[in-house]
Parts: C-alpha cells; structure tokens; sequence
C-alpha cells in the first residue's frame, strides 16, 4: 500500500504518482490498507516530524468514487415499464472503466494542487504551516536584521522560554533533548515481553535508578562497602594509619580506582588510539580532570569565590555525614583542617597541569616512548617512596589478563605535568593523598544514594551550573541508561520514534555538501594546489554514518554486547559500580586489538552530530534528525540551514586547527606544504581575535576565548557558507521553492533565518562563567554573529549596508 501525501519524500512527482496509485487501488480492489501497511510516531512536541495517519480507501457504499458495473449486470432505466436494456460490450466496459479512471486521476491532480499550494503558489502543507509558524514565533521582526541578526531571529525565543530550575541553560538543543527524553521514559517504562535480553536489562536499570523508597531506605550504607574496597576515606573513619596507611602504595590505590571503577585521579591511564597509527590500540598517560570545572577556579576569588567554598563544604558536609552514619565522633575542626589540606593540594596540582591553550596541538601532544622511560625520565615520589610505572600498569592491565613490559611503548601526553606533579607530592603526606583521591572518586557518587546525601552537593552545583533544584528522578534515570546502554536504549528509541527513512535525504545533502567544499579549494587562493589536491582527497574519503547501527536491530549482536552486565532493581547504587567496571574493562581488552573503524562512536538517541580526527568520520545519528534540523516535508532552505549547516560543520572539522593534522585515513601526519600552513595559522589568527573581541554579558562581560573556541569557529564558519551554496545548488537544479504562508521572507533569508534559530539559547550566569573556562563552542548567540558577518551572501540576502554591524569592514574566511 502506498502511504499519502504527507508521508511522501516531500517531492511534487513521487506525491503525485503515491496519491495516482492510492486511488486506483480504491477504485479497484474497494479495500482498506491494513494497520501494518502504515507506521505512525508519537508526537515529541511542536518541533518533531509526525506523519499523518494514513487512510483507508473509501467503501463503494459511501459514494465517493465511481464504479464500473460488471459484466452481465443489469439496470433499471424505468421501473414502471421493467424494460430490458441490452448487455454492454467487452468495448463498452473498458472504455467506461478508463473514463472513470482518468476523471478519478483528474480529480486527484486538482485535490493535489489545491492541497499543496494556495493563493500565489504559498506553500500550505502542514509542514510548511508548522515550520511557518515555528519561525514566526521564535523571531522579533522588529529588530533590524541587519544590527543584530540573532535578536532578530531569537527574540521571540527568548521572550518565551524562561530557563527551569533544574537547568543550567536552555536551548533549541535542550528543548529536544528534554523531547526525545520524554520518549526514553515511555519505552523504558513500557512493561512488553521481549526476545532481546539486553532490552530486558536496560529497563531493570530504569527501575532501579526511580525506584526511591528502596534508595531512601539504604541510605549511605552502599557506599561504605566501596569505600573498603579502594583503602578508605580516612577523614571519614578511624585509625586509617593503623589499618590501611602502613601498607598502603600509591601504585595499588591509583590503580584500583582507574582499573575497577574507571577514575582516573592523580595519573590519567587509558587506552586509545595511536594518533600515528589508527588501527592500533595503545596505552596513554595524560593529565587528570579536576573536581572544579577548569584550573581557573583555583584562584578562589572573584567569580570564582562561591564554587571554592562550597566545593570545601560539599567535602566536609559529606565527611560528617558518613561518620556519623557509622557511629564516630564528628570533630568538625579536625574535618576541616583535612578538607583545607586536600583543597591546598588540588590547588599546586591544577597549577601544574598544562592549559587548554598549550594542548590545542595534538603534534605536540603526541609523545611516544617505551614505559621505562617514565622510570627514568619522570619520577613521582608518594612519601618518599619513588613510584614504579610499570608496576602501576600491570596493576591496571592484570585485571585483563595482558602483562605489560618495560618495552611497551606508550604515549605521553602531558610531559610537563608529570614533571611538576613531583614537586607538590613531596609537600603532603599518603594521607592527604588517599584523602585527596578517595574524595574525588565519591563526590560523582553521592547521585547513587538517598536524598540526604545527594544534598550534600546542592550549594556546590548551585555556585558551578546556577541551578537551585535537580530535574524530576525519571529524566535523570532516563539519562542514565541512555549513556550506560547506548545501543540497547538506542534500539528502544528508533523503533517508536525515528522513521528511518530519511537515510536517502540526507545521503544526497551529504554529498552536495561535499561537492561544495571540493570546489571551494578551487577559490582559496592561500593553499597550493599540491595541498589542494590532499584536502580533496581527504574530504571525499569522509565516511558517514546517519541514523543507527543496523547492529543494534540485532538480537545476537545486541545481547552479546551486554552479556556480562546484570541488574538488580533493588540495588541502583551497586549497578552503578557495575557499569562503571564493565566500562573500563571494555576499554582496557581493546590494548590488543586491531581498531575497528565501523563501529560507531555513538549512540542512536542522542541530539547532536560528530566528527572522528582518527576515523575520518562523521555521524548524524537518529536523534538530531528532526525539525528545525531536518524534516521531509520542510522546505529545503530550512533543512540546508540547520542538518545542512552541521553536515558542513562536521566536514569542516576534518580541517581546523586540530584535524587538518589528519590525512585522508585518520593518521597524524603532515600533508601540508609549509607555505599553507603558514597561510592557515595567519587566516585562523584572525578568527581568534574576532572572537575574542566579542564580551558576553552573561558571564559578567568576560569576553570569549578566541583560541579554546576556534576549532568550532572555523567549522561554523565553513560550514554555514558551504551548506548556503549547497542550497543555492539545489535551487538551480530543482527550481525556486514555495514561498511559506504569513512570512515575508524569501527562501534565501529563511535559509538563514532557520540556521540562527538552531542556536536561540539562554545561560545562567553562573553556567555562562563556567563554559567560557570549559567549553569548546562559543556560545549560540556568536555563532550565529560570528560566522554571518563573515559571510558575504548574508549581507546580500537582506541587504545589509556597509555601515551596519552585521558587514564589518574586516571579515575573516579560512574555508
């Protein structure tokens, strides 16, 4: 059965030869479709892709369409006189049924063409009247577009949307992700039999995170066990020096946290991919993540200030708590003091770690050596007994059954760090150590407990993300497994809301893309052509994935991912432990084995799109293929400018500041002549100034860092302009698109329009500090003013004039 219109690939031609077939099937065969002949989504607000139920042919009694009468049949013309009129012809009944046939078509065509167009050509479909209305509602046309385009198409947005109490930020990105995770809780929830085990597990794992009255009733007592199991909290029990400190060795403290639960304290120990090589697995050593957000907060002063101090009493609150859980003594001066040395030695370890800024080059990061080298060459000493690195390894790499030899070679990534870290070792003793990283293990763990403990960090989230209250039990939970079970929760989201067939779409908008950034090296009169022709090659060896993993739709394949993972629904904190050592176990066997390139790198139900330096891939997975991003049946201006502007983005990436160091197959490796290497680091120069010139007042007018930013600066940049093109393209070959009822805007301003409003967002002050120090991306706000002000056919689109501040004098193009 063919579906109806609105279910069609949004094209005039396949919709009217759907609409032609599904009549003549009616005429016909007189026969409902059956229900499996159509599948409907639920609806995950006002921005998702519904289609319309399909319907059912109408029944001959109703009326509606003509019917040739059989053969044989007999009419009454006078039922006074019951007058035989003669048979009909074979002829006569053929040529009654074409007629009937051709006025059924012809009424088709007129239903058709009154359907899809109204008065003008206006394109009056309902996804061209929702995404009308959409962009009406988010956009304040009474700003000038050409000041401030991002008021203009976000003022609307941001007059209606207030930031909840649960959250530290809220955006176009939010609002789906708040959707699609409305979706996870229904089908987590739904109680179904099942032939796929891992499906099964997934749905005991929700349970046990919302079921609270068990959680509430074991209070910390879970905790305690796992405190035993990593040598103690000493600020939190007795005797440490007695029971745990005469013995204790910073090889098998730092080890079990890293091998057991996956934390990396003090020394990063992982396994990844040899940068140089990337079909082969290696052992790496890098400097650790901090219990503040960046090395910044350290200072304590300033806007900094609140998140030292709660960060100090989240420590001690926490302390207290468990002793007096346990029945001791709580000496709040003597837990105090412990806190006060623990936060003193933090603070020389986020000093001596490397900033964002000296780790933007993976050419200098990269430093490969056999592992007696860190013997020799970088010495740590725990109370004044020197640490043995291959010991340590072995610790970690035992746990799976691989020996570790001094001739391992290994990559270091933070030299530096590790030769400042001694230095500060010295100053405390193996209590404050095992104090210090014993706290930084269990402050991620307090979610796992009762309410009582979980409060214990309320202050601290409220001075880091602004946030005054956590989001409802089942939205965490939902979060949760999603990030635990990827592929499992991945399979239970594609099937109730991702209709799949979108794949042919976005394969072509991929490719166009792709044509567009090729041809573009052709106008870049900076790079040689012997580079050119490298970038060239690199960009059409992308490999892209869109969607899912046909795996996951696999029984076998899936079960067998999730063998060694079981649940209990009374024991959420246990199975957090569980995951968190099946996760690291899963990384430390890959050592050995070749990298396989076509798994993916994330999961189905995920909002966002990626790029991988070493795979030389992007992914678009199912989550984020939605309105605004992507719609059938949304006009293609919108589509080029949101799914068509992250495509260029994530192509882009191939060739920013960190993956222009990738060839064509993932490896690090120089493939640039050193004249266009001169060339980009003079052009990205100036988008570093450009985005550090702008001052964001949420963040107290701190102004953004131009260099952490510049890698998703560059890709906003190119991708912007290479997705426009694409459309431009697009409309040269398929004719100009209908305009969209009740807004005046063509479709190269709605192109734009549709790209700024991806980005309508909104920080707390507190977050908006917070993700200047750490995050990659500028925010919403510049990425939507940043890359248009450098973009000629922007200015164009809405005639901007030379002396408006969306057409600088100075603008800044790399791609």
């Amino acid at each position: 059965m063919c579906r109806s219109v609105n279910e069609s690939l949004g094209l005039c031609v396949f919709g009217l030869k759907c609409c032609v077939v599904y009549l003549c099937m009616c005429v016909r065969e007189c026969q409902p479709p059956s229900k499996d002949d159509f599948k409907t989504f639920p609806q995950v607000g006002v921005l998702s892709y519904q289609p319309e139920h399909s319907r059912s042919c109408p029944s001959a009694e109703s009326g509606e369409f003509l019917q040739a009468a059989p053969v044989g049949q007999q009419t009454m013309a006078d039922n006074n006189t019951q007058k035989k009129k003669p048979h009909w012809t074979s002829l006569e009944i053929g040529l009654l049924t074409i007629v009937s046939l051709l006025f059924v078509i012809i009424v088709a065509l007129i239903v058709l063409f009154i359907t899809q167009s109204g008065k003008d050509g206006v394109c009056i479909t309902a996804d061209c009247t929702q995404s009308a209305s959409r962009l009406i509602e988010n956009m304040d046309p009474t700003v000038n577009p050409c000041d401030n385009f991002y008021q203009y198409a976000c003022g609307g947005w941001l007059k209606k949307n207030i930031i909840p109490e649960t959250s530290s930020r809220y955006s176009t990105f939010d609002i789906l992700r708040d959707e699609l995770e409305v979706v996870l809780k229904g089908v987590l929830e739904r109680e179904e039999s099942r032939s796929s085990s891992s499906l099964t597990k997934a749905k005991v794992l929700y349970r046990s995170c919302t079921n609270e009255s068990v959680i509430e009733q074991r209070g910390g007592t879970p905790l305690f066990t796992v405190l035993q199991d990593v040598f103690e909290w000493p600020i939190a029990t007795d005797d440490w020096d007695t029971n745990y400190g005469m013995n204790w060795r910073a090889e098998d403290a730092i080890a079990k946290l890293n091998e057991k639960y996956g934390k990396q304290v003090l020394i990063s120990f992982f396994i990844g991919t040899d940068d140089r090589d990337s079909n082969a697995h290696i052992i790496h050593f890098d400097q650790p993540s901090l219990g503040l957000s960046s090395r910044d907060y350290y200072v304590c002063t300033g806007p900094y200030e609140e998140a030292c101090v709660t960060y100090e009493n989240f420590m001690t609150d926490l302390a207290k708590l468990i002793r007096t859980d346990r029945g001791l003594k709580v000496n709040d001066t003597n837990i105090r003091q412990e806190v006060a040395r623990v936060m003193m030695m933090e603070k020389e370890i986020a000093n001596a770690t490397d900033t964002p800024e000296d780790r933007n080059n993976p050419v200098l990061l990269y430093n490969k050596m056999p592992l007696e080298i860190l013997n020799n060459n970088f010495t740590l000493e725990f109370d004044s007994r020197v640490f043995n690195w291959t010991l340590f390894t072995n610790k970690i790499m035992d746990t799976v059954g691989i020996p570790i030899t001094d001739s391992e070679e290994v990559i270091v990534y933070a030299p530096n760090y590790f030769k400042r870290l001694n230095p500060v070792l010295a100053k405390y003793t193996k209590r404050d150590v095992q104090n210090y990283m014993v706290w930084r293990f269990i402050m991620n763990l307090v979610v796992g407990l009762s309410k009582t403990y979980r409060e214990t960090r309320k202050a601290f989230r409220k001075a880091i993300y602004g946030t005054t209250s956590e989001p409802a039990v089942w939205r965490q939970c939902a979060i949760y497994v999603n990030n635990n079970m990827e592929n499992a929760v991945g399979r239970l989201y594609v099937e109730e809301a991702f209709p799949g067939d979108s794949k042919d779409m976005m394969d072509e908008m991929i490719t166009n893309i792709t044509d567009v950034f090729v041809s573009n090296l052709d106008d870049l009169a900076w790079m040689d052509a012997e580079t050119k022709k490298a970038a060239g090659e690199k960009a059409r060896a992308i490999r892209e994935r869109i969607g899912f993993s046909e795996n996951i739709m696999n029984n076998t394949y899936l079960d067998q991912e999730y063998q060694d993972l079981s649940y209990r629904a009374e024991e959420y904190f246990e199975n957090i432990l569980k995951n968190l050592e099946f996760g690291q176990k899963k990384r430390l066997k890959k050592l050995k084995i070749k990298v396989n390139k076509e798994e993916w790198i994330t999961g189905a139900a995920v909002v966002n799109a990626f790029y991988s330096s070493s795979r030389n891939q992007i992914v678009f997975p199912a989550g984020i293929l939605q309105p605004p991003f992507f719609g059938k049946g949304q006009p293609w201006s919108l589509n080029y400018g949101g799914i068509g502007m992250v495509i260029g983005h994530e192509i882009t990436h191939g060739f920013d500041d960190n993956g222009r160091n990738f060839d064509k197959d993932g490896d690090l490796k120089d493939w640039w002549t050193p004249s266009s290497t001169q060339k980009f680091h003079e052009l990205s120069k100036c988008i570093v100034d450009q985005y550090g010139s702008y001052s964001w007042d949420l963040a107290n007018g701190q102004n953004l860092n131009g260099n952490n930013t510049l890698g998703e600066n560059i890709a906003d940049n190119g991708g912007i302009r290479q997705s426009y093109q694409a459309y431009q393209n697009y409309v040269k070959k398929h004719g100009k698109e209908a305009p969209l009822p009740g807004i005046d805007l063509n479709h190269e301003q709605l192109f734009f329009l549709n790209f700024a409003q991806v980005w309508c967002g909104t920080h707390r002050p507190e977050h908006a500090v917070n993700s200047i120090k750490t995050d990659v991306h500028s925010p919403g706000k510049f990425r939507v003013l940043g890359s248009l002000q450098n973009f000629p056919e922007f200015a164009k689109a809405f005639q901007c004039q030379k002396n408006t501040n969306m057409v600088p004098e100075k603008i800044c193009r790399v791609w």
